[in-house]
């Protein structure tokens, strides 16, 4: 017996052991990708390729990408190859081939090559990660959400999230302890999200356990082993689909499909009608039943998909919103002249509006906008976008092919902090987006929401998010830092969204 056990053991010893060294093998062979096609590139590291381990990471992605944008600038690159473990992927640098690739020559980079798994992980299928006819058709059905006349019809309630917000900093300031301040805009922005997007009152300033926050907190808590997942499923899709990868933790997603089925369910049955987010969904499922494809099992499909669209808007008006109002307050926190210069414009337009925040009155904020913009430049909420070529293609001028799955990788954060565009880029100036400044600059020189045909559909109703948020507090408190922000920040090392470690603590005084 003893001597089967020990052959048994060496025998999977030797299967290990040969399994590791293929492995090994592969990667190794992988990784001379781009030495093979004679694109610059950085040497990367076994297993890892030239990010860090993603289970000990000591600086964020943004601030790794970046790094590597500055070496290679240095170098004179224009774009170069990097390693995502045995994901190629290409970074590009040059503004003229970052247009061409998000706009002009878009119909080859017109997917983002995101992980998805519909089977496994039916909220992952949404408008930002899925590619093809799927999303062009689903794209063309949402853009309406975002037009004028939409966003008018979902500004009152808006409004309402901007007072309640300013009654919460009335009853609940504390500068002693000191504010944590994304977590008071990140009860504004769940509001936003439940009103407009969902037909629902979360109540986040009232309810300190409102499921709604506690599965928001969930989704964006990033861990070392949750980032480790994201990484695998990336760089191998086809198996983690097959092996039934889920990047959504399973109780969020059951907590969100259900939420919206029984509201879909309730609508129907008694015949709501709201201007929001869901409605439009609801519509879009009347037409398939209409058209006769929506029963028994594509019914379900449907409910899906639209639990995958309203979980989207969910994260991205949530997440995005929520780091920018609080990046702009820290800002004009440390820049007082120009805080007070936001709030004199903001108590002139006001007051050629009945002292009410309208519609009409936020887009005469101009001033607001630029500060808005130079925060977006600094500390852009995503570091980076991807897109994956479904075609081969040429680079223009140039003998080097980006071969068809290849992902292409335009770094924001690095193209927004390049000292040629924009001198001493550290140096929060809001001037840098006046219209002749602006005019002055390449216009892929800010791409906070991206560009071309995937440019984030959401972008003007985040920005007029934002700027109610601000409008609400500014213009009756006045933000200065607390003690206990430490600056520089230091930024969250996990997850991919921007995020300081320790918070952004701020007081708030009334005036």
């Amino acid at each position: 017996m003893a001597l089967y056990f020990e052959s048994y053991m060496l025998d999977l010893l030797a299967v290990v052991t040969t399994l590791l060294a293929v492995g090994y093998a592969y990667v190794a062979w992988t990784f001379r990708y781009w030495k093979k096609k004679t694109v610059p590139h950085f040497d990367p590291v076994v297993p890892w390729g030239n990010f860090e381990n993603p289970l000990n990471r000591t600086v964020s992605v943004s601030e790794d990408i970046t790094r590597l944008c500055q070496r290679a600038k240095a170098k004179g690159w224009k774009y170069f190859g990097i390693y995502s473990m045995t994901q190629v992927k290409l970074v590009v640098l040059d503004l003229d081939l970052v247009k061409r690739i998000m706009t002009k020559d878009f119909q080859s980079f017109a997917d983002r090559g995101a992980y998805t798994n519909e089977k496994n992980d039916p909220l992952s299928a949404h408008l930002f990660a899925i590619g093809g006819p799927k999303w062009r058709l689903l794209r063309t059905k949402l853009s309406p959400t975002f037009t004028s006349g939409k966003m008018k019809s979902m500004f009152g309630a808006l409004a309402d999230c901007g007072l309640l917000l300013e009654k919460y900093i009335r009853n609940n300031v504390d500068n002693v302890k000191g504010n944590d301040i994304k977590e008071f805009v990140g009860k504004f922005s769940m509001d936003v999200i439940g009103s407009c997007a969902f037909g629902l009152q979360f109540n986040s300033f009232t309810d300190r356990n409102s499921p709604f926050r506690t599965y928001g907190r969930k989704v964006f808590d990033s861990n070392s082993y949750l980032d480790l997942k994201f990484a695998i499923a990336n760089a191998f899709p086809k198996i983690s689909r097959a092996v039934g990868i889920a990047i959504t933790p399973k109780d969020t997603s059951d907590f969100f499909r259900k939420v919206i089925e029984d509201t879909i369910t309730y609508r129907c049955k008694n015949n709501v009608t709201r201007n929001d987010f869901l409605h439009l969904l609801l519509e879009l499922m009347d037409q398939n039943t209409n058209n006769g494809t929506k029963n028994g099992k594509e019914q379900s499909l449907a409910m899906d998909a639209a639990a995958a669209q309203c979980f989207f808007f969910f994260l991205a008006g949530f997440e995005t919103s929520s780091t920018t109002m609080t990046f702009t307050l820290y800002q004009l926190a440390l820049n007082q002249n120009v805080q007070d210069r936001v709030r004199n414009e903001i108590k002139t337009v006001l007051a050629k509006h009945g002292n009410q925040i309208t519609y009409d009155a936020l887009n005469e904020l101009k001033y607001m906008k630029q500060v808005i913009d130079e925060s977006l430049r600094i500390h852009a909420p995503l570091p980076f976008i991807t897109r994956q070529a479904v075609e081969d293609y040429k680079l223009p001028g140039d003998d080097v092919v980006i071969e068809k799955g290849t992902t292409v990788l335009i770094p924001i954060q690095a193209i927004h902090m390049n000292e040629v565009a924009y001198p001493n880029p550290s140096n929060f100036d809001p001037e840098r987006f006046n219209k002749e400044n602006k005019m002055r600059r390449h216009p892929y020189a800010h791409i906070p929401f991206g560009q071309g045909p995937r440019i984030c559909i959401g972008e003007r109703f985040g920005i007029m998010q934002t700027k109610v948020c601000l409008t609400s507090i500014l213009k009756n408190f006045r933000v200065t830092l607390n003690r206990k922000t430490k600056t520089p920040l230091k930024l969250c090392t996990k997850g991919f969204f921007l995020a300081a470690a320790e918070g952004i603590w701020l007081n708030i005084e009334q005036l």
